[in-house]
């Protein structure tokens, strides 16, 4: 089924989307561009308020035709079936849990499984029989590890559910928002910041000199919030930052802490937006 690096991701759950109306159905709801959801080819998307704000994000798989599979964080799993389910009116389209099929992440070795659609330095990414993951290894540290390093954001390990937009998350930067298709819940607010350029807060990956910080602790710089923590690992973490307040900051030689530990903030490789380094 895949390599001996694949881990099995006990935190995720299996949706199932399906029916002769469940693409154009998904379509009219996520951020992603659901004609772009091919065999093989994933997408990683979210379901917004009307407010814009990301209520659930998942990497939907398509499978058989006019069937996908939702990889989706699992404490929220129950409450996107009902939210899907409330949105589904007279669309020809079925939902359900998949209780028999697991997530799975896997180096970019793993041919056997589809790569992440965020970023290729998250490696493969898939679902699979429970009964086939039953001897992968059930440590997911590993691609944590990687996942922070990259500086990618999760719901549930780096934020609520509800309180970030999807510029904030980075979504516009890792394929997970189409400008171009047409209307879902909450693309006016999405389009919005987009043609402004108003996402002034960003997720970002940073070095940690001390103890590992609260999720959701504040970020200072001279006793002035200008952020919160997300997830860390091993010394490194996530931190949503305002980019403007870290930029006063590194210009005023400000030490940026959280809690006892201080910050330091580091450019992602695939970010288009410009995140500020000592000595630049």
């Amino acid at each position: 089924m895949s390599g001996t690096g694949c881990i099995r991701l006990e935190d995720r759950a299996v949706l199932r989307v399906a029916g002769a109306d469940a693409r154009d159905f998904l379509q009219g709801l996520l951020t992603c561009d659901m004609s772009t959801v091919l065999a093989d080819t994933p997408r990683h998307g979210a379901l917004l308020t009307p407010q814009g704000k990301i209520l659930f994000e998942a990497i939907i798989h398509a499978r058989e035709p006019g069937a996908f599979l939702f990889d989706t964080d699992k404490a929220l799993a129950g409450e996107l079936l009902k939210r899907l389910t409330f949105y589904r009116l007279r669309a020809a389209v079925t939902l359900e849990a998949v209780e028999d099929m697991c997530v799975v992440a896997g180096e970019e070795a793993d041919a056997a499984l589809p790569a992440d659609p965020r970023l290729a330095a998250l490696g493969r990414r898939g679902i699979v029989a429970c009964q086939e993951a039953a001897s992968e290894n059930g440590d997911p540290t590993p691609y944590h590890i990687r996942r922070i390093a990259s500086g990618i954001a999760e719901l549930g390990r780096d934020y609520e559910s509800g309180a970030v937009f999807p510029h904030e998350a980075n979504f516009d930067q890792l394929g997970g928002v189409s400008f171009t298709k047409g209307c879902y819940i909450g693309q006016e607010v999405v389009s919005r910041m987009q043609h402004r350029g108003t996402a002034r807060s960003r997720f970002v990956p940073v070095a940690i000199d001390g103890p590992p910080p609260a999720r959701g602790a504040a970020i200072e710089a001279d006793e002035k919030t200008i952020g919160t923590m997300g997830s860390s690992l091993g010394g490194e973490g996530i931190a949503l930052l305002r980019l403007d307040r870290l930029e006063d900051a590194v210009k005023d030689g400000l030490a940026v802490t959280c809690g006892a530990s201080q910050l330091t903030a580091r450019q992602p490789g695939w970010a288009n937006y410009t995140v500020a380094q000592a000595g630049d």
